[in-house]
C-alpha cells in the first residue's frame, strides 16, 4: 500500500481534469474506503489516462468489479 504522499504524487495526470478529479477523490472519499477498495484504487493509478477518461465517459467498461465500483463513484464525484 502506498503512504499519502506517494498518492498525492501519483494522482498527478498528463490531463489536468483526470489530474483534479483524481486529487479531489483522494481528499474526500479515500479515507472511508476499506482496504480492498483501496487497493483498486492504486490499482487505478496504475491505468493509463487515456483508458481512465474512456470508462468515465462511459466509452467501455472495465471489465473488473473493484473498478468498474471506482470509476462510478468517480463519475459520482465529478458529475458525470
Amino acid at each position: 500500500m502506498l503512504n499519502e504522499r506517494q498518492l498525492v504524487w501519483r494522482c498527478r495526470r498528463g490531463v489536468r481534469e483526470l489530474d483534479v478529479l483524481l486529487t479531489q477523490f483522494l481528499a474526500s472519499d479515500y479515507k472511508r474506503l476499506n482496504a480492498l477498495e483501496r487497493a483498486d484504487f492504486e490499482r487505478l493509478l496504475d491505468i493509463q489516462d487515456p483508458v481512465i477518461m474512456d470508462w468515465l465517459f462511459g466509452k467501455y467498461s472495465a471489465n473488473d468489479e473493484g473498478l468498474d465500483k471506482l470509476v462510478a463513484r468517480l463519475r459520482e464525484l465529478s458529475g458525470l
